[in-house]
């Protein structure tokens, strides 16, 4: 029998060795750090001669578990988890980059990203470039000599547009470039960008894989060396993710396929009665066939995803309209819950572009984005027409 199990198995089965008390469930361990034998022991430990818990900034056996079963899944050789998808990417890029550095990236990024490429890595001298989606061919024009980093989200946020991983796999490794991945969208269960050429993939645990609107927790995971780097960065930074949350986050993963099998099927369903409504202009889901990217969107991801974008009629008065009239669905700025959330991003999380920023990434005055839960499909499809009409 292999040892190497399916995503599903690997997310309910890896877990840290079990203490003297048997227990079925990992323990919890709320430490903030662990004692030593000896001195010999405590020297050979900071050291780094033998694998051993020193302090919880640095590692910490439920953090350990979250991370190996993410690594699993996305097929990465390490990892280390952060305390919110911001911390991972900062992380990453504070890691990997030095000043002088350049990042390519797709114009369509989370509106905190493109806050830390245009605001705070320019104060090291770091900058960035960024090509549009509909103009991936142009990306080899758009390097230079100093290009460290192609960085992309695929699906996208809020738009859904879905990148090519392959071609950018390919561009990377040609010009010897690192090539990082938001898959927050995807997750691990729908797609797995190294399996493409990624080095490095990171995640807001956050969203689906937390999937019930609890803790706050990111990770990266890939290549150990960039890795490596990536942990050294965190361990004098101090970005760590708590035992706490690492714990929910892994028991969390458990029923990752489950949930998102379910947020896909009811994701396609909404998306489909949105394209048939007279007050909707466009809508956006992977899985759509009208999708531009359907077909590379059928090529690297098992489903659509969760999130389903559209356009109400009316500009910015129609979206906020229809908000003040959903009744069941939540308003909020977070995604991936077991709720349906909804979301006008050009009044809330996309609100810091200007105008000429949000229409480049797709972000229209009507654009919707809907977090698709786990409730009773007939329910999230009469409040979202009973808003609509």
């Amino acid at each position: 029998m292999s040892d190497k199990k399916q995503i599903e198995t690997e997310a309910i089965r890896q877990q840290i060795t079990r203490s003297a008390h048997g227990e079925h469930t990992s323990a919890m361990y709320v430490t903030s750090s662990f004692v030593f034998d000896d001195a010999e022991d405590m020297r050979a430990s900071f050291a780094e001669e033998k694998e051993k818990n020193i302090y919880s900034r640095f590692s910490n056996p439920n953090n350990t578990e979250f991370v190996d079963k993410v690594v699993s899944m996305e097929g990465a050789e390490s990892g280390y988890a952060f305390a919110s998808g911001m911390a991972a990417i900062f992380s990453t890029f504070g890691a990997l980059l030095s000043s002088g550095d350049h990042i390519l990236s797709a114009r369509s990024v989370f509106g905190s990203t493109h806050a830390l490429f245009t605001k705070y890595l320019p104060k090291w001298q770091i900058e960035t470039t960024y090509f549009n989606i509909d103009e991936v061919a142009t990306i080899a024009s758009l390097i230079k000599p100093n290009t460290k980093i192609i960085y992309a989200e695929t699906p996208t946020n809020p738009g859904l547009d879905v990148l090519d991983l392959e071609f950018l796999g390919e561009i990377a490794k040609k010009h010897g470039i690192l090539l990082v991945i938001d898959n927050c969208f995807a997750t691990p269960y729908l797609q797995q960008p190294i399996k493409y050429g990624a080095d490095i993939v990171v995640h807001s645990a956050t969203k689906l894989m937390d999937g019930q609107g609890r803790v706050l927790g990111g990770v990266a995971v890939g290549r150990s060396d960039l890795i490596r780097e990536i942990y050294l960065f965190s361990r004098n930074t101090g970005p760590s993710l708590s035992p706490f949350n690492a714990w929910i986050l892994s028991k969390s993963l458990e029923t990752l396929a489950v949930r998102v099998d379910k947020h896909c099927e009811n994701a396609l369903a909404v998306a489909e009665y949105l394209e048939n409504h007279d007050e909707v202009n466009q809508v956006r889901y992977p899985f759509l066939k009208s999708h531009p990217q359907y077909e590379i969107a059928k090529k690297q991801m098992k489903k659509g995803g969760n999130i389903v974008s559209f356009e109400v009629k009316g500009g910015t008065a129609g979206g906020r309209n229809f908000l003040d009239k959903i009744k069941m669905c939540s308003l909020s700025a977070n995604l991936g819950d077991t709720r349906t959330i909804i979301t006008h991003p050009a009044s809330s999380t996309h609100s810091k572009l200007s105008v000429e920023e949000r229409l480049g990434v797709g972000i229209s005055d009507g654009l919707i984005r809907v977090s698709v839960g786990l409730e009773n499909i007939s329910d999230i499809i009469e409040d979202i027409s009973q808003a609509l009409n």
